[in-house]
């Protein structure tokens, strides 16, 4: 079989744009977090609780919709990155689940707003897969802890701002105006996009290379990697507390601590805001110890455990008798969370995984990171009903973060990763 050549592609992008489309593509992931995070300071509110007559089961499967769709939609997503580029599926996307974010502003019943969930998280999982593929491809290894951090602070701003904008225009507003307000302000974002980030939709000869490129790294080889493994366990560990911040932190807040909706907001978005500059911060520092000839694996691994174990610290927020060490220890443990962030980002998607399928791989962890927002958001809120306080799905954080740690530790060898097929026709590297 003759092996085809590789047409004409585009460089990677002049240095001062692609930090600009960095900068983008984290706002991008932010706008994403307000619109799918904003729902948590929702359903502390008392009025919409009682307008739709919601139990705290009903409450976890509304936080939970969302996860469950963009969880199943993460491979195929990673997918159509791999072949089809990044600008024009990110685009299509994003305007979709603006779209109906704001038409949720109109929903008159409980089953119409899960719907309208699960539709934001089908529009919503192109966003991390095409993210980490455009960075792959125009940063190198001594620079990806900090371009991944820069990307996680949209991931992580998002929830910050999205409590308090989401209480805020309850407070002076309504709900409804909430979702409108939030859905068609994020469509300003599209401009920037669509002028700056060059086309990458592939003509036929380069479809043909994207289809050979996805081949060299088969299905197969990624569900047989231990590496792929637990990056499916470091990220749902991780997701896990996340998500619980992001869907139940403002009720916790409000129902076990006895602040005001405002106020919540105000302390999920510390708690957020702290574990992004923690996440941009470790991430340079790990960059710059590889740069110095450290080994890049061992580097982001004791960055990675250090943060899951800081995480354990939730548990003494739970127990805590005054307020104050309360909400210090709840600000403190998942900022300290930081250090795992970016530094187990790339080293489960980009360090370890060849660049043919970064796509695929990322999709295939982000199913995991997305059931640990529905399996978080749901199983809270039955924990919460069975037991009454918030003490036990605190209990179950810190059991996942203890696996988070484990599975760093054993299951990042780089002799582990998805395999390259050495098959004639067939390239080796981008």
């Amino acid at each position: 079989m003759e092996t085809i050549k590789e047409p004409s592609k585009l460089e990677p992008v002049a240095d001062a744009s692609r930090w600009c489309i960095l900068a983008l593509l984290a706002t991008g992931v932010l706008i994403s977090f307000v619109d799918r995070t904003s729902i948590s300071s929702v359903l502390a509110d008392t009025s919409f609780i009682r307008k739709f007559a919601l139990t705290n089961v009903d409450r976890g499967w509304v936080n939970s919709a969302f996860f469950w769709s963009y969880g199943l939609l993460q491979v195929p997503m990673g997918w159509v990155a791999d072949r089809y580029g990044v600008k024009w599926p990110y685009a299509v996307c994003f305007a979709l689940w603006c779209a109906v974010t704001a038409l949720m502003g109109m929903v008159t019943t409980l089953q119409s707003l899960i719907v309208m969930r699960l539709i934001v998280g089908v529009a919503e999982a192109i966003v991390i897969p095409a993210s980490y593929r455009w960075i792959r491809n125009n940063f190198d290894e001594s620079q990806h802890g900090f371009a991944t951090g820069i990307l996680a602070m949209g991931n992580k701003f998002g929830p910050a701002l999205g409590a308090p904008i989401g209480a805020w225009f309850i407070v002076h507003y309504s709900w409804q105006a909430m979702f409108i307000a939030t859905g068609l302000v994020g469509m300003m974002w599209l401009i920037p996009w669509l002028m700056l980030v060059r086309s990458d939709f592939p003509s036929r000869a380069e479809l043909v290379l994207a289809n050979q490129r996805a081949r060299s790294v088969t299905f197969a080889s990624v569900l047989s990697s231990p590496v792929v493994w637990g990056g499916l366990i470091t990220n749902f560990c991780y997701g896990y507390f996340t998500f619980y911040c992001m869907t139940w932190m403002p009720a916790y807040l409000v129902e076990q601590r006895g602040l005001s909706i405002s106020k919540s907001g105000l302390f999920t978005f510390f708690s957020f805001a702290g574990i992004a500059v923690v996440a941009v911060v470790a991430g340079w520092a790990a960059d710059r110890i590889i740069a110095r000839g450290h080994d890049p694996a061992r580097v982001r691994k004791a960055f990675t455990i250090a943060g899951f174990v800081g995480g354990c610290t939730v548990l003494l927020g739970a127990y805590a008798h005054s307020l104050n060490m309360a909400l210090f220890w709840n600000v403190f443990s998942l900022s300290f969370l930081g250090l795992a962030t970016a530094n187990n980002l790339v080293l489960s998607r980009l360090t370890l995984i060849p660049r043919q399928a970064i796509g695929l791989v990322t999709g295939v962890q982000q199913l995991a990171t997305s059931l640990a927002g529905g399996v978080a958001a749901s199983l809270s809120g039955w924990l919460l009903h069975v037991s009454g306080s918030y003490d036990l799905p605190m209990i179950v954080i810190l059991v996942f973060l203890v696996i988070g740690a484990a599975a760093t530790a054993i299951m990042f060898r780089p002799e582990w990763a998805p395999k390259v097929s050495e098959a004639p026709g067939t390239l080796r590297q981008i």
